[in-house]
C-alpha cells in the first residue's frame, strides 16, 4: 500500500475499512515495519517510509517544503492585565482579532485555558499515578495536599463579540469553545473579547510552568507568569483544531500574531516581558533609562538595577500602581515576570545579518548572586551566536533570562531559569554548568518552537530534542571539555539498551522516560546523523534549509525528515525508521576475522610455506606421549615402503614443469596479478541490537600504524543481521576495533575488538563495621543530653 490509502481512511466507511485492513495486514501501522515476509525472516530496515509519512499535497510538498497552498491562521491580542500582589491573583481582559486563512468555514472557535490544569479536579491530577508511599518529605506532603485543595483554574467573567454582545461558550476542562453568531468564512476576520481571573499558584506547594515564589525573610514575592490568558487553539491543515487536553507534558501549540499588552503591577515592581517596552519614561527612573540606553553599546553586561539597589527595594512599600506596556510582533505567545527584588543587567549584541542590536537581559534576585551577574547574559549572547549560525539570525529585539521558581521554561523572547548558588554565595560545579546549560536550552527554544513552530502537544522531540542537539553544539563552543549531559552517543547507551522505553515518535503524554526519549535520544540521533552518517557539511546545509523553510511556519515530523533528505541528497528513511520509529539499539559485533593470502602458484614458494606451517603446528598431547611407545615398523623394517619417506609437500620435478606450463599461458597482466602482495581479510559482522548503522573500523597493523575505514549503513541492506566484509591491506593486521570513537551509541563494547581483549575493572577492600543496637543508641543519646546539661550549667555560672 502507498500513502494514498492513508488519505482514503478519511473517506467513506467502505474505503476506510478496506484500507485499515490492508494497512494492518501489511504491518505498516506498527511504527513503520515492513510488509510481512514468510520466507526471509527479516524486517526490511531500508524500506521507504511511504506507509508511515502522510501523503504530500498542496500544503506540504514531497520535498518537505511548504506547498504553494500552505496557510496558517493569525491571532492578534490586545490585553490588559493586573497582578494583585496582595491576593496573588491575575485579573485580565483581552480583545482577540482572529483571521481565518484556512480554506475552511469555521462555525466555532477553540481557546486554551491552560491554568485549568491547576484545578483540584483537573484530568492531570485525577489521572496521575503514584508509587507506594514510604517516607514522604514535608515538601512532598505539602504538594500532595495542595493538589486536593488549591483551585488555580481560570474564572471566565465574560465573552463578548465586537459589539459587546455576549457570546455563548463552553468550558471543557483546559479548553473553551466559543460559538460564533455566524460562520467565519475563509479569508474573514472576527473580533471578540474575554474577561477572566485566577489565583496564581505557589511554586513550592503547587509547582507548574508558572507561579510565584515567596521570600519569607523579606516578605516579598517573585512572579513568573505564563499561559495566563485564554489563547487561541491552533487550527492546521494536518490536524484541524489541535485541542488535545493539556495534561502537563505536552506543551503548547499556538498561532502567530501581534501583541499589545498592558501589565499593571505595584509601582515598586520591575517587569520583564515578551516584546519591547513601549513606555520606559513612565515606569523607569531617569537613571534606569540612561543605563538602559548605555547598555545598547556596552562591551559587557552592565547593571540597569544594581544588587545594592535591588536589596534596598526589598524593604520598600508600594504607594500605588504602574502599568508597563509591551509590544511584540509575530510571536506565538506572551509571558512576563514581576518583582521588587529584581536585579537587572543588560547588553546590546550585534548579530550578523541584523540592523539593530539585540538586547540580552537578565533579571534575578540577590539570592542568585554572584552566579547570575557573571553568567546569565553571557550565556544568552553565546546562545544567539551559535543558534543563529546553524539556523537563521535571531529575529526578535530582546532575549531575556529570569531567575525564579520555575526551573526551566521558555516563551518568546523570555525564559525562566532556576539554578542559584548557596546562601553564602558559593556554588558547585554542577550548579554553575547547570545554569549555563539551562539558559542555553531555554533561550535556544526561541528558535524551536517559538519560530519554527512545531506541535509541542503532539511531538515533544521536535522542540526539545532539536533544541537539546543545538544546546550540545553551543555548549561545546563555550569552553574546552564542557561537561554536556546530552549529545554524545556514549551518554545514551544505557537508555538505548533498556527495556522501559517507547519510540521517539510517541505522543508526549505516552512517553515512558521523558528526558531520555524526548531530549536525549533525538539529540543523540541528530549528532550521529551529523558526525557519522552525513558529515558536518551536508548535515549543516540541510538543517539550515529546514529552519529557513519553516521559520514562522508550522512543520511536522514528515517535513523535517523530507527536507533533510531533499537538501542533503541522501536517502535517510532507514535512519528515521530505526532511530525514531523503533526501540532498536546499536550493538554490532566483530564475530571473526579471517586472513587470506594469494598463492603464487610457484611450488618452491607455496609448498615450502605450507610445509613450514604444518611443521610448526603444535604436537598433540597424545603424539608426545606416543613417541615412547615401541613401534612395529622398528621391529620389522621390511614393513616400510615408499610412503614412509614420501612427503606430499616436497617439491617435485612434475610440480616445477606444471608451474612453468601454467606461466606460459598467462599474459603480462595476469602474471602481474600473481605478484599481488595484498593481505585479504574477511571480517564477519553481526547485528545484535537491530539498529542498522554505519560500520566504522580502526585497522591497526603490525607496525602499529592505523587506518580508519568507514562503511555506510547500506552494507546491511540485503541482510541486516549478519554480513561479511572483505578488506584488502598492504600490511598485515594486528588488530581491528569497531567504532573506536564511540560515535554510534554501541551498547556492547566487549565485542568490538578483534582479537578480544580482557576487560579490566577494580574492586575495593572495606573493613566491616558493626552497627550499634537500639540500647546502645539510646545510651549514647543520654550521654549527649548530660553533656549538654553540663555545658549549660557552666554557662550559667559564667
Amino acid at each position: 500500500m502507498k500513502t494514498n490509502c492513508r488519505t482514503l481512511v478519511q473517506g467513506t466507511p467502505f474505503t476506510s475499512l478496506l484500507c485499515w485492513v490492508l494497512l494492518l495486514t501489511s504491518g505498516s501501522l506498527v511504527y513503520g515495519q515492513a510488509v510481512s515476509n514468510g520466507k526471509f525472516k527479516q524486517e526490511d530496515k531500508f524500506r521507504q517510509l511511504d506507509e508511515v509519512l502522510p501523503t504530500p499535497n498542496g500544503f506540504r510538498n514531497a520535498s518537505g517544503a511548504p506547498g504553494e497552498k500552505y496557510w496558517q491562521q493569525q491571532a492578534d491580542y490586545e490585553i490588559d492585565v493586573e497582578l494583585d500582589d496582595k491576593l496573588q491573583k491575575i485579573i485580565g481582559s483581552e480583545k482577540i482579532t482572529y483571521t481565518n486563512r484556512s480554506p475552511d468555514t469555521l462555525s466555532y472557535l477553540w481557546l486554551q485555558l491552560d491554568t485549568n490544569i491547576l484545578s483540584f479536579d483537573s484530568d492531570a491530577h485525577l489521572t496521575g499515578t503514584s508509587s507506594p508511599l514510604g517516607k514522604v518529605g514535608y515538601k512532598s506532603m505539602k504538594q500532595l495536599l495542595a493538589k486536593e485543595s488549591f483551585d488555580g483554574s481560570m474564572k471566565i467573567e465574560a465573552v463578548r463579540d465586537a459589539k459587546g454582545e455576549p457570546l455563548p461558550y463552553a468550558v471543557i476542562k483546559t479548553m473553551m469553545r466559543i460559538d460564533l453568531p455566524r460562520p467565519l468564512a475563509s479569508g474573514e476576520s472576527t473580533q471578540f473579547s474575554v474577561s477572566w481571573s485566577y489565583l496564581i499558584n505557589d511554586s513550592q506547594s503547587r509547582p507548574a510552568r508558572t507561579g510565584y515564589e515567596y521570600f519569607k525573610k523579606d516578605k516579598n514575592f517573585l512572579y513568573e507568569i505564563a499561559h495566563w490568558f485564554p489563547r487561541m487553539v491552533a487550527y492546521t491543515d494536518n490536524t484541524g483544531w489541535q485541542h488535545k487536553q493539556f495534561l502537563g507534558r505536552g506543551e503548547f501549540t499556538l498561532e502567530f500574531g501581534n501583541y499589545l499588552v498592558r501589565i499593571t503591577v505595584p509601582d515598586d515592581h520591575i517587569v520583564a516581558a515578551t516584546g519591547l517596552l513601549q513606555n520606559p519614561e513612565k515606569v523607569l527612573t531617569a537613571e534606569q533609562q540612561k543605563r538602559l540606553k548605555q547598555a545598547e553599546m556596552a562591551k559587557k553586561p552592565m547593571f540597569i538595577i544594581t544588587p545594592e539597589e535591588a536589596k534596598k527595594n526589598e524593604s520598600s512599600k508600594p504607594t500605588g500602581k504602574k502599568t508597563w506596556e509591551f509590544k511584540a510582533e509575530n510571536v506565538r505567545d506572551f509571558a512576563f515576570a514581576s518583582s521588587r527584588k529584581f536585579i537587572w543587567d543588560a547588553q546590546g549584541h550585534q548579530l550578523k545579518g541584523k540592523k539593530d542590536p539585540v538586547m540580552a537581559m537578565s533579571f534575578y534576585p540577590n539570592e542568585g548572586e554572584p552566579l547570575w551577574s557573571k553568567y546569565s547574559t553571557h550565556a544568552i549572547i553565546h546562545t544567539l551566536n551559535v543558534f543563529s549560525k546553524y539556523t537563521f539570525p535571531y529575529p526578535y529585539p530582546v532575549a531575556i533570562s529570569v531567575n525564579g521558581p520555575v526551573g526551566g521554561m521558555e516563551y518568546p523572547m523570555i525564559c525562566f531559569n532556576g539554578p542559584r548558588p548557596e546562601k553564602d554565595g558559593t556554588y558547585s560545579k554542577r550548579t554553575k554548568y547547570g545554569l549555563i546549560s539551562v539558559i542555553i536550552h531555554e533561550v535556544g527554544h526561541n528558535y524551536f518552537p517559538m519560530i519554527v513552530n512545531s506541535d509541542e502537544r503532539q511531538w515533544t522531540w521536535m522542540d526539545e530534542g532539536i533544541t537539546t542537539f543545538l544546546q550540545f553544539l553551543t555548549e561545546q563552543e563555550w569552553e574546552p571539555d564542557y561537561p554536556s549531559r546530552r549529545g554524545e552517543p556514549r551518554n545514551m547507551v544505557n537508555y538505548m539498551k533498556s527495556g522501559y522505553q517507547v519510540p521517539i515518535m510517541t505522543n508526549s503524554e505516552s512517553i515512558l522516560q521523558f528526558g531520555n526519549n524526548a531530549y536525549g535520544k533525538p539529540a543523540t540521533a541528530l549528532n550521529v546523523l551529523r558526525e557519522t552518517v552525513l558529515g558536518r557539511e551536508l548535515f549543516d546545509y540541510a538543517f539550515k534549509e529546514y529552519t529557513r523553510r519553516w521559520m514562522f511556519k508550522r512543520p511536522t515530523p514528515a517535513d523535517f525528515f523530507r527536507t533533510m533528505e531533499d537538501a542533503s541528497g541522501v536517502d535517510l528513511d532507514w535512519f528515521w525508521r530505526g532511530w525514531f520509529y523503533t526501540t532498536d539499539h546499536t550493538d554490532i559485533a566483530v564475530e571473526n576475522v579471517r586472513q587470506y593470502l594469494l598463492e603464487t602458484g610457484d611450488p618452491y614458494v607455496d609448498k615450502v610455506r605450507r610445509k613450514k606451517k604444518r611443521d610448526e603446528e603444535p604436537e598433540s598431547l597424545s603424539k608426545i606421549r606416543n613417541k615412547k611407545l615401541p613401534k612395529r615398523t622398528d621391529q620389522f623394517p621390511e614393513l616400510k615402503d615408499f610412503y614412509n619417506e614420501y612427503d606430499d609437500l616436497d617439491v617435485t620435478d612434475a610440480d616445477r614443469k606444471k608451474f612453468e606450463a601454467h606461466l606460459k599461458q598467462l599474459d603480462a597482466d595476469e602474471k602481474k596479478l600473481l605478484e599481488t602482495q595484498h593481505y585479504f581479510y574477511l571480517v564477519d559482522l553481526k547485528n545484535y541490537g537491530g539498529l542498522v548503522m554505519p560500520v566504522i573500523l580502526k585497522l591497526t597493523f603490525d607496525d602499529d600504524t592505523t587506518q580508519m575505514l568507514r562503511i555506510p549503513a547500506e552494507i546491511w541492506r540485503l541482510n541486516n543481521q549478519s554480513v561479511s566484509k572483505l578488506i584488502l591491506t598492504e600490511k598485515p593486521l594486528k588488530s581491528l576495533t569497531l567504532d573506536p570513537h564511540r560515535e554510534t551509541a554501541d551498547t556492547q563494547l566487549s565485542n568490538n575488538e578483534f582479537p578480544r581483549t580482557i576487560g579490566k575493572s577494580f574492586f575495593q577492600l572495606e573493613k566491616s563495621k558493626k552497627s550499634k543496637n537500639e540500647m546502645q543508641k539510646q545510651q549514647k543519646e543520654k550521654g549527649k543530653s548530660k553533656a549538654s546539661e553540663g555545658e549549660e550549667k557552666q554557662q550559667d555560672k559564667k
